[in-house]
């Protein structure tokens, strides 16, 4: 008996080997408990070259675009109520600071960001200063430039410090490039904050300066990358994503200066036959751009992929400036002539589209595998371009105007839709019995 009692203590002895659990154990357990979700909350930025392909846009990102899309409401208003060179001049410099900052915003999500707490409390952050900036912009050029600058500074350094965060963990065949990115922007938020001390006249030259030396030091980055950084710098399917949801966002405004005109004046056929003509200008910008370039992403190249960036600033602005033209295009519905500076921007806004368009296209994939297509494509868009020009140095009645940008645009459209008609009518006849015995017949000769 005393053996089989030794024998069952030995069988149980693991059990009771385990005991009471040791002091601290609890707390050591919580305290990686803890850990892991503090990790799972707050990644570290993710590594250069990491980011995954599949990725899709959320709502967080959307959601921040739609506060970048307020500011160019703003600077949009703001050039609608003061439709002239000098404005035209200030709405450019104003609308490219915002597209930078929001470019790179949307980029270092792209390369770094996680789906977590750690990317909505910086988009929050960022966001609370565009709010701030979107504020002072209706008198960027004038009484509130001082704020405007400071908000912005405070933006561009919020910016520097993501990605010297980022660059922390960077491999050694990135750090220069991040250092240089990382330098740059931090130039760019100081200098910033240095022309709050400037006249209004000399401090919105100043920032024309600044966006120029910035996007001369991006394509510099990026034309000089290594392969291994080039590597990083792929556009993928997401950004490609994220640039078309901001255009169509931007298209909206085209939406908003057609009704801004139509509430502040008595409806009559005439005038609301000129706003329904400018919403159709405005649905032909879309049509050019997202059935010839948009939604596809570029070569894998450096090059290519800095032109399809770059492509996309000049396109978004000129978009937003005719929405705002066309506050004033319905508001002089029936004058004899439209007003001067509605006409240029007008014209000179369909022109800058369609260039553009081809500039982004040329960048894709498509515009090497279809040459029959692009290369008279790029032909017909260029002399459109001019007419578009013409159209706005004529300065005809406003109902004249709309309707000739809408044919103008509806060219380019027209070549595409017959060059796509042709080669289904092609496969058809490929297609056809007889044919394909004469094909045959002859691949046997």
């Amino acid at each position: 008996m005393g053996d089989e009692s030794r024998r069952r203590g030995q069988g149980a002895g693991p059990v009771g080997a385990s005991g009471p659990p040791q002091p601290g154990a609890g707390a050591a357990t919580r305290r990686q408990s803890w850990a892991r979700l503090r990790r799972a909350l707050w990644q570290p930025p993710r590594p250069h070259g990491a980011q995954p392909r599949g990725r899709v846009v959320g709502p967080l990102e959307l959601f921040y675009d739609l506060a970048v899309v307020v500011l160019v409401a703003q600077a949009a208003h703001r050039l609608a109520g003061r439709l002239t060179w000098p404005g035209i001049g200030e709405f450019a410099v104003v609308f490219t600071l915002v597209w930078i900052a929001w470019a790179n915003g949307s980029l270092h999500h792209e390369l770094h960001g996680h789906d977590d707490a750690r990317a909505r409390s910086t988009f929050l952050l960022q966001i609370l200063v565009l709010v701030a900036m979107g504020a002072f912009i209706p008198q960027a050029g004038g009484a509130r430039g001082a704020a405007f600058a400071v908000a912005t500074a405070v933006l561009f350094a919020v910016l520097a410090v993501l990605w010297l965060l980022a660059a922390r963990g960077d491999r050694p065949e990135y750090r220069r490039a991040s250092r240089l990115f990382v330098t740059g922007t931090a130039a760019c938020a100081v200098l910033l904050a240095a022309t709050a001390l400037l006249p209004a006249g000399a401090r919105v030259l100043a920032w024309g300066l600044l966006d120029a030396a910035y996007l001369a030091g991006f394509a510099a980055v990026v034309i000089r990358a290594s392969p291994a950084q080039a590597a990083a710098l792929i556009v993928t399917d997401s950004l490609t994503e994220r640039f078309g949801a901001f255009t169509i966002i931007v298209l909206g405004e085209t939406l908003t200066g057609v009704v801004a005109g139509l509430a502040g004046q008595p409806i009559s056929a005439l005038t609301m036959a000129v706003g329904l003509v400018a919403v159709v200008v405005g649905f032909g910008a879309w049509w050019t751009y997202f059935d010839l370039a948009g939604q596809r992403r570029p070569r894998p190249e450096r090059r290519a992929s800095l032109q399809w960036l770059a492509g996309h600033l000049p396109l978004t602005a000129a978009i937003a400036a005719m929405g705002a033209a066309m506050v004033s295009l319905v508001d002089h519905a029936h004058d004899g002539r439209t007003p001067a500076d509605t006409a240029w921007v007008l014209g000179a806004g369909a022109a800058i589209v369609l260039g553009a368009t081809m500039l982004i296209s040329a960048s894709q994939q498509a515009g090497n595998r279809d040459r029959g297509l692009y290369q008279p494509l790029v032909r017909t868009c260029a002399a459109v371009a001019v007419a578009c020009l013409a159209v706005g140095a004529v300065r005809p009645a406003p109902v004249i105007l709309g309707l000739a940008l809408v044919l103008l645009l509806s060219i380019p459209w027209g070549l595409a839709v017959a060059h796509r008609v042709q080669l289904v009518a092609a496969e058809l006849n490929d297609d056809q019995p007889g044919h394909q015995s004469l094909v045959a017949g002859m691949a046997a000769s």
